[in-house]
């Protein structure tokens, strides 16, 4: 069952280490077919050496395993939520990749403070809320994602023109048109943290770049009139 989309989803996942966003098993990518309602992501704990593209487990937008004999990601609750409530994405990262994790922890947005952030995210990068006691305690990972999609909502953000959040203490989760999307988002997430990272190194007191040329570096990559790279360009 959906063995090309377990082939992608597979390769995706294996992108996280071989970027260094993920250490031991610290993270997880998925992909949906939307027209069958089904997703495939890593399963939980399964060492990225000892990953096989058969592993994958197959998963329905009602949360039940539709394939496969491993227990799925720990966070495939999360991939549900955002699943369901962002229609427009069609694959999922997780990470705890150290610059990333470093604003979540600190409960910061990622500032957009140049032109590399702006290419890809139209605006600072979200760190979303502390989940409550009563949300840790319930259904903690599709609490997560709800609460993801609470502060998309609540501050007006297209999940489409910011494909990334951080969440507080935690880290981050990115996504895309497909799973190896998500991971390309990924990468630049935790190039975006480090670079701005360094930027508050250097001036504490640094303003974001000016709305206008956040604008002009986002639009012309992925506006209406876009005009960056090739048709068929991911970047």
């Amino acid at each position: 069952m959906l063995e090309e989309l377990k082939r992608e989803v597979y390769e995706a996942n294996m992108e996280l280490p071989r970027r260094g966003l993920v250490t031991f098993t610290w993270g997880n990518a998925s992909g949906i077919d939307r027209g069958r309602g089904l997703f495939v992501i890593k399963p939980s704990g399964v060492e990225y050496e000892a990953l096989r593209p058969e592993d994958l487990v197959v998963m329905d937008l009602e949360g039940k395993q539709a394939e496969g004999t491993l227990r799925p990601s720990s966070d495939a609750r999360t991939h549900l939520e955002l699943y369901r409530e962002f229609p427009d994405i069609g694959g999922i990262v997780h990470t705890h990749s150290t610059h990333a994790v470093a604003w979540a922890q600190a409960g910061r947005d990622i500032p957009a403070y140049g032109t590399t952030h702006a290419d890809y995210f139209h605006g600072p990068v979200p760190c979303a809320r502390n989940l409550t006691a009563e949300e840790i305690d319930g259904d903690y990972e599709a609490n997560t994602g709800r609460v993801i999609v609470e502060t998309f909502r609540t501050r007006g953000i297209n999940p489409v023109h910011v494909p990334a959040v951080i969440c507080r203490s935690h880290g981050p989760f990115t996504w895309g048109r497909d799973a190896a999307q998500a991971a390309y988002h990924s990468v630049v997430l935790e190039e975006v943290a480090k670079m701005a990272m360094f930027t508050e190194l250097i001036h504490p007191e640094a303003e974001p770049a000016p709305r206008r040329i956040q604008d002009r570096h986002f639009l012309r990559k992925h506006g209406p009139n876009a005009y960056y790279g090739q048709k068929e360009s991911r970047g």
